[in-house]
């Protein structure tokens, strides 16, 4: 930010020395709207920016994210700039400083404290990324030169006139709100919030202090002592929640999130059994439905804390805020119409309109950010626990309540990305057939796929109803297991699936090799047997026949399509590997077999990757890292099985290794997704994490110690 304020003053400069290039007439007028344009698009961005903040919770499309993410830059450096301008052009050596060539630079002054405004953000959007949040040191020392900027130029330009006095007020509302911004960023950063949970935990550990002093009290007065540790259960059915579902969802998602710590996850912190055991008795008796909107709700929470100003509106001191600058704001705007109107002829009119735009805009926006509030999660919360005190608004909180459930939460959609299909059409690609008689044609294909992979390929799916209900039913059961143990999941994903369908000694080796490899594999045999079935499908669809395993098919292509989508372009959220480099090589290796000949169809391409295969082992063909014909292995020993049987031990193996994945993943790089739309394995790991099948929570806990005098 410092450096932002420099370099707008040398960009002024440089400015200068550019338009002297062009006539005297055109400079006048640049001279004259620069400033205004700048000011007008940074109040542009702020309602952009604070309509489109929420709605990245559920935006998972990426030009539009593209769009936020330009309009958060570009808000910033714009007010800086404008900011910069003013400094030059209120400064007293400045050669041009006491004339009109750039408007009325008195009223221009005023505008000062609209850019501390903006550069305080709206309260939808603080950070557009957790990295922001670790930069707030930097943010901190930006506001300071910032508003030293702003102070002089109220100083230079202050001739005690009415105008002169409004700009206090403003100044003092662009200081809150830029303070506040500070704040949020602050206490959002990682370490800052492990301290600030970890200093709020409630423990009943004993005071051994006191402890002592009783223990040796007792022995003075001849009593035995010995000292017992009290033993806690540690059964689910010895724990039962203060809360139902019938209380309300955000209800219950409030309580795990605050009361039952589960926001601890999302830095990185462990949770004791006694909270596992509690979430798992809870969400062992829900429906799927329930357990994903309470989990939705969760990641609200998450995403409030972590990317908004919800830590410190949603406090007296914060509403006390919010009331004190639209009050003030609005004073002000009464008072400018009052004393100045819109015919003065002490000032431009130009910037007299641009003045109200201004303050009318920061009414706006705090209306909005006030209506915001009112209708916020948050909000709901609070008027449900002092609903039962006043009766004549309980039954609106309740029609609040349903009608808050019914807003999105996240995009309920996942990317979709097929290595095969991707090769097809990578192949036929005009692009593609040019860089291949270019000598540098490995540096071109490696940007072609970048390009194609991240911007072109990726499909944008709308999630069924039936797939979470899937993968809820799947991790249901693992958690009321009593012989299922958390290190069955660990090792090798997949094992589970393949020992319960009896081809664990069979297709062993393709799960008991690195992850990223064993998703490769199972991803391209998974697409092959998908073309081949589910062309039998749609010719038997034409008989109203559905298959029994049409379901399983439909899990298992979607999931290993999501899978790779995570491989390639989320690899952070998976375990460490070379999975970039083995997608890389196995798509040199399915390009140069899909070469050798031209095929008629997608379908006989791929029948024939499904018959290249039958006359090797597993191993005997190794080219770099590729995995292709491993995979194309594997995809012939599954076609010589029961589709029924096949399809289900497929779709077991996936939601294995989504588990996997989920539970490998770390809280935080889980919480970096919120703001893109949602994960569909962010919403596994929480759902995982209440069923008590992460590693997020203590094996043992330490009982409480009383004296047993005898």
């Amino acid at each position: 930010m410092v450096l932002n304020i420099l370099s707008s003053l040398i960009l002024v400069d440089q400015k200068r020395r550019l338009i002297q290039i062009f006539h005297e007439s055109l400079r006048r007028q640049w001279n004259k709207w620069e400033l205004r344009g700048l000011v007008l698009i940074s109040l542009a961005l702020q309602i952009y920016l604070i309509y489109s903040g929420n709605r990245r919770k559920y935006i998972a499309k990426r030009k539009i994210r593209a769009f936020i993410w330009c309009a958060y830059l570009m808000a910033d450096w714009i007010a800086t700039v404008a900011l910069g301008i003013l400094v030059d052009r209120s400064s007293p050596y400045s050669g041009d400083s006491n004339n009109n060539q750039y408007g009325d630079l008195r009223l221009m002054a005023f505008w000062a404290p609209f850019l501390l405004l903006h550069l305080g953000g709206p309260d939808t959007i603080t950070a557009y990324a957790l990295v922001d949040n670790e930069l707030w040191l930097r943010h901190l020392l930006g506001g300071v030169v910032q508003t030293l900027a702003a102070i002089y130029i109220t100083l230079v330009s202050w001739d005690g006139t009415l105008l002169s006095f409004l700009t206090v007020p403003m100044f003092l509302c662009g200081i809150i709100k830029y303070g506040e911004r500070t704040w949020v960023l602050n206490s959002a950063d990682r370490k800052n919030l492990q301290d600030s949970f970890l200093a709020a935990r409630h423990t009943a550990e004993v005071n051994y202090t006191k402890f002592m002093e009783e223990f040796s009290l007792k022995e003075a007065e001849g009593y035995r002592v010995t000292a017992s540790q009290m033993e806690q259960g540690s059964s689910p059915r010895d724990y039962t929640l203060p809360i139902s579902i019938h209380d309300g969802i955000l209800q219950t998602a409030n309580y795990f999130f605050e009361t039952l710590k589960f926001k601890w996850l999302f830095v990185d912190l462990v949770l004791s059994f006694y909270e596992r055991d509690m979430s798992r008795s809870f969400f062992q008796g829900l429906k799927y439905e329930d357990a994903f909107q309470v989990i939705e709700c969760e990641l609200g929470f998450a995403y409030d804390v972590l990317y908004t100003k919800a830590p410190i509106i949603y406090t007296p001191f914060g509403l006390f805020f919010r009331l004190f600058t639209s009050s003030v704001t609005l004073s002000v705007l009464v008072i400018f119409f009052v004393s100045i109107g819109l015919r003065s002829h002490n000032h431009e009119f130009v910037d007299v309109v641009i003045t109200y735009v201004l303050l009318i805009g920061a009414i706006l926006l705090d209306l909005y950010a006030t209506l915001s509030l009112l209708f916020s999660d948050w909000a709901i919360l609070w008027f449900s626990r002092y609903s039962s005190k006043l009766p004549s608004v309980n039954h609106s909180s309740d029609i609040s309540l349903q009608s808050a459930l019914k807003d999105k939460r996240w995009s309920h959609s996942m990317y979709q990305f097929g290595l095969l299909d991707f090769c097809l059409t990578q192949k036929s690609s005009l692009f593609y057939k040019i860089s291949s008689f270019i000598c540098f044609r490995k540096r071109l294909r490696n940007l072609w796929v970048k390009y194609w992979v991240s911007v072109r390929h990726l499909k944008h799916l709308k999630m069924s109803t039936d797939l979470p209900s899937f993968i809820f039913k799947h991790f249901h059961e693992k958690s009321t297991d009593p012989l299922f143990h958390l290190k069955i999941l660990a090792p090798c994903p997949g094992t589970v699936a393949l020992e319960t369908h009896k081809n664990l000694d069979d297709l062993k080796w393709t799960v008991e090799v690195e992850f990223d490899h064993s998703i490769l594999i199972w991803h391209i045999a998974t697409d092959i047997c998908y073309e081949g079935d589910n062309s039998k499908r749609l010719k038997d669809g034409n008989h109203g026949i559905k298959p029994e395993w049409d379901d399983h098919m439909h899990y298992s292509k979607h999931l290993a399509d999501y899978m790779l989508y995570l491989l390639v372009d989320c690899p952070f959220m998976l375990p460490i590997g070379i999975g970039k480099i083995r997608f890389q090589d196995t798509c040199i290796q399915a390009l140069a077999f899909l070469e050798e000949k031209n095929w008629a169809s997608k379908a006989e391409a791929y029948e024939s990757l499904g018959q290249v295969s039958r006359n090797y082992s597993p191993g005997t063909v190794k080219v770099s890292e590729s995995v292709l014909f491993d995979a194309c292995n594997l995809a012939a020993k599954l076609k010589n099985m029961d589709p029924n049987e096949m399809w289900k031990m497929v779709s077991g193996v996936w939601v294995e290794i989504l588990g996997y994945a989920a539970g490998q993943c770390n809280g935080f790089d889980h919480a970096q997704q919120l703001h893109k739309g949602g994960e569909l394995l962010t919403h596994v790991w929480l759902l995982m994490a209440h069923l008590g099948l992460t590693k997020h929570f203590k094996e043992e806990s330490h009982g409480r110690v009383k004296l047993i005098t005898t």
